[in-house]
């Protein structure tokens, strides 16, 4: 798949505020600093595109970005170090929710993982969360640049052990770098194999065409 063309295109605070379905859509979550934005900005060849920073729990709204015009990815915020009070932080979670379950033109979720890290709990109950509610989802590990290639399979190998006590079923899986570009064609074609099967239904002309 070529990216031609990557706009920013909405911000909206919750599900109601965002624009009318139209466009398909693919998400990006995972814990807070696990590299959405980067990954974003890496898949679509604009730096900048997705605001990077520094300090974890930064973003605070369903960011939309438009893809060639036909399709769009979506930044949603990071879970689990967003620097709010609770009850803050509990409408982060209560509005990604109603998106994840109720947006009728997502497609598919991606959810982060740092592949640098053994297992973490806040990954695991979020994971178990989307396999509860039958949600689509890929997993994809981060910063495996930032790691040996034999310490990044045994995170991954110890974090689906742990997936497996959850779920019956193992997602895909993409490793990928944000620095390096890895992981870049996995995810778009992934995205691409998605849009293909959304076909509009034939018109049966005959049958139309009847009295």
């Amino acid at each position: 798949m070529k990216i031609r063309s990557a706009e920013f295109a909405a911000s909206a605070p919750d599900l109601a505020s965002c624009p009318p379905d139209g466009r398909l859509e693919f998400a990006f979550i995972g814990r807070s600093n696990v590299g959405k934005s980067s990954l974003i900005n890496m898949l679509t060849g604009r730096e900048g595109l997705a605001r990077v920073s520094a300090e974890a729990g930064k973003t605070r709204l369903i960011n939309m970005f438009t893809i060639n015009g036909e399709w769009s990815l979506v930044d949603l915020p990071g879970y689990g170090y967003a620097k709010v009070g609770r009850e803050t932080r509990g409408r982060f979670s209560a509005f990604v929710a109603d998106y994840l379950q109720n947006r009728a033109s997502l497609r598919g979720t991606f959810v982060l993982i740092d592949s640098r890290l053994s297992p973490q709990k806040v990954d695991l109950e979020f994971l178990q969360w989307m396999v509860g509610c039958g949600l689509p989802l890929v997993l994809v590990f981060t910063k495996v640049d930032k790691i040996s290639a034999g310490a990044c399979q045994a995170n991954m190998e110890e974090f689906l052990k742990a997936l497996r006590e959850l779920s019956e079923d193992t997602p895909e899986v993409v490793t990928c770098s944000a620095k390096t570009g890895a992981g870049r064609e996995e995810i778009l074609r992934f995205i691409e194999g998605a849009l293909s099967e959304e076909e509009p239904e034939a018109v049966d002309e005959e049958e139309d065409g009847e009295a």
